[in-house]
C-alpha cells in the first residue's frame, strides 16, 4: 500500500510540475479584471451575508492567513479573510484574494494548524485563479449572476439556506450559471502549494488532513447531508491519500519552525464560541471543563463570556476574575472584564480595568471602543471624543466608533461634528434617509473644506441609493417572472 501511495503523489507531481510552477490559469486573466471581480464579489457578499466582526477574531484569522501568504512570491492582491455567520461547512476563496471561512467550519477546529490548513488551500486556489477563471468563462456576469455565484460559494450548491434559494435561483432565472464545483486537479493542485506554504511557515500541514476527515466523517448515507464544502471542494478521498502520503513522505519543514502556542487559537476560539454558538450547548461544554479542571483560564474565560450572553453579567465577572487569576496580564481578558463592567453599569471600576488593558496592548480597537463608551457613561465628553477620534485613526472601518463619537459630540454640544459622524455612520451603514439627514445638518459649518466633503458625499449617497433600488427592482422583477 506504502509503494502504491509513492506511485501516486509521484505521478501527480509529475502531472502538475508545470502547473504549479507557472498556473495556467494565472496567465489568463488581467489582474485588473480579477480586481474588479472581488470588489463585485465582495460587495455582493456585504449585502447579503453577515461578516463575524468582532476584531479580536478576525484579526487573529487575519494574522495566520498573512503569515502563510509571506511564504508566496510577491502576490498582485492585497489577501483578506473573513468569517461568514453560516453553519454549514465550507470554506471558499473568491477572485482577487478574499477568503472565506463559515462560522460551522471555524467552530469545528481545535487547533491553529487545522485553520492554517484550510486557509493555506484557499490561499492557493486564489494564486492558481482558479475561481476567477471560472468566471471569465462566461460572456457576461451579472449583479443577479454574481449573486447567485455568491450564494453557492458560501452557503453550497444546493442553495439550503434561505439567501442561498434565492439567490440561486436569481442566477438560474437570469439565464446564467456556473459550475462552482472545483477539478479534481485544481484540488490536487491547491493542495500541493498549500502544503508547501505551511511547510515554510512552520506548520506540519497535518491539519489540513485533520479536517479533511473532519469534514468527511459528517457525510452520512443521504445525498442532501453531504458536508457543503465536500460538494465544492471534491476528490475528498484522493485528497487523503496524496496528503497522508506527503505527510508520511516530507521532511521537517524546511522553513522556520514556529514555537506555536496553542493558547492563541484557544482563547481566540472560546470566544468565538461563546458569542456566537448556542448558548445552552456552550454553558454546559464550560460547565463540564471546568468541573474537570476548575482553574482552567480559558474554560473559566468562555464561561464567563457565555454568562454575559445571557445577562448574568455578576457571575460572568467572577468567572473572569478567576481565569485573570491564572493568566494575569492577558490584555484579552482585562478588556472583556471591563466590557462586563462597563455593561453592568460599573463604569469607574470598567475604567480601571481598561486602562490596565490597554497599558498592555495599546493598540486594541475593542478597548479603546469600550474606554471611549465607558468615559461617556461618566460625562468625561472630551476624554471620550480624544479616544474614539484615536480609535478612528487607528482603524477608519470601525464603523460603530463614528456613531459614539457622533454621540460624544451631541452630548458635548458640538451639534454640527456630532451631524457629521453621525451622516457617516449612517452612510456606510448604507442607511441613506439618516444619512441624507445628519450630512445636510452638518452642512451648516464655518469649514469650506469641509462643507465640500459633505457636499460631494451626498451626492455620491444620491448615486447608490438609485443603484441600490434599481437592483433590488431587478431581482424582484426576475422572481415575479420566475414564479
Amino acid at each position: 500500500m506504502r509503494f502504491y501511495k509513492k506511485i501516486f503523489i509521484i505521478f501527480t507531481a509529475l502531472i502538475l510540475l508545470t502547473d504549479v510552477c507557472f498556473p495556467k490559469a494565472a496567465l489568463s486573466i488581467s489582474v485588473k479584471k480579477e480586481e474588479e471581480m472581488g470588489r463585485e464579489f465582495m460587495r455582493v457578499v456585504l449585502e447579503h451575508f453577515k461578516l463575524i466582526e468582532d476584531p479580536f477574531i478576525v484579526n487573529y484569522v487575519n494574522k495566520i492567513g498573512n503569515k502563510i501568504v509571506s511564504a508566496l512570491p510577491p502576490q498582485p492582491f492585497n489577501y483578506r479573510f473573513y468569517i461568514i455567520k453560516e453553519n454549514v461547512y465550507n470554506a471558499f476563496a473568491s477572485p482577487a484574494g478574499n477568503i472565506f471561512i463559515n462560522s460551522g467550519l471555524f467552530e469545528a477546529m481545535e487547533n491553529e494548524e487545522e485553520l492554517a490548513g484550510i486557509l493555506a488551500h484557499e490561499i492557493a486556489h486564489v494564486v492558481c485563479r482558479h475561481i476567477s477563471q471560472r468566471i471569465e468563462r462566461q460572456s457576461k456576469i451579472g449583479f443577479i449572476t454574481l449573486a447567485g455565484i455568491a450564494a453557492g460559494m458560501l452557503l453550497g450548491l444546493e442553495g439550503k439556506g434561505t439567501a442561498s434559494s434565492a439567490l440561486t435561483l436569481g442566477s438560474v432565472a437570469a439565464g446564467q450559471s456556473i459550475s462552482l464545483a472545483y477539478s479534481r486537479e485544481d484540488e490536487i493542485q491547491a493542495d500541493q502549494i498549500g502544503l508547501k506554504c505551511l511547510n515554510k511557515t512552520g506548520y506540519s500541514g497535518s491539519g489540513l488532513l485533520t479536517m479533511l476527515k473532519k469534514i468527511r466523517s459528517k457525510q452520512w448515507f443521504s445525498p442532501e447531508e453531504i458536508p457543503t464544502y465536500l460538494t465544492t471542494h471534491p476528490a475528498s478521498e484522493d485528497r487523503i491519500v496524496y496528503i497522508g502520503s506527503w505527510l508520511e513522505d516530507s521532511e521537517k519543514p524546511s522553513g522556520q519552525v514556529f514555537n506555536i502556542d496553542p493558547y492563541d487559537f484557544q482563547i481566540t476560539h472560546a470566544r468565538f464560541v461563546s458569542t456566537h454558538g448556542e448558548e445552552s450547548l456552550v454553558l454546559k461544554k464550560f460547565e463540564t471543563r471546568i468541573a474537570e479542571c476548575p482553574s482552567d483560564p480559558i474554560a473559566l474565560y468562555g464561561y464567563g463570556l457565555v454568562l454575559a450572553k445571557t445577562g448574568n453579567l455578576k457571575d460572568a465577572a467572577i468567572n473572569l476574575k478567576k481565569a485573570l487569576e491564572k493568566r494575569a496580564f492577558d490584555s484579552h481578558i482585562l478588556k472583556d472584564l471591563g466590557r462586563i463592567y462597563f455593561l453592568d453599569g460599573r463604569y469607574e471600576e470598567a475604567l480601571k480595568t481598561l486602562e490596565t488593558s490597554l497599558n498592555i496592548a495599546p493598540d486594541d480597537i475593542e478597548c479603546l471602543f469600550f474606554l471611549g463608551r465607558t468615559q461617556t457613561g461618566l460625562g468625561r465628553y472630551g476624554n471620550a471624543e480624544n479616544t474614539f477620534e484615536k480609535l478612528i485613526e487607528k482603524d477608519p472601518d470601525y464603523n460603530q466608533a463614528l456613531y459614539f463619537l457622533g454621540d460624544a459630540y451631541g452630548k458635548h454640544g458640538r451639534l454640527e461634528d456630532a451631524h457629521y459622524y453621525l451622516g457617516l455612520y449612517y452612510k456606510n451603514e448604507g442607511n441613506f434617509k439618516n444619512a441624507e439627514f445628519h450630512l445636510n445638518k452638518a452642512l451648516k459649518t464655518d469649514d469650506p473644506d469641509k462643507k465640500l466633503k459633505i457636499k460631494e458625499m451626498l451626492k455620491e449617497i444620491s448615486k447608490n441609493r438609485m443603484k441600490t433600488e434599481d437592483r433590488r427592482s431587478k431581482l424582484a422583477s426576475t422572481f415575479s417572472n420566475k414564479f
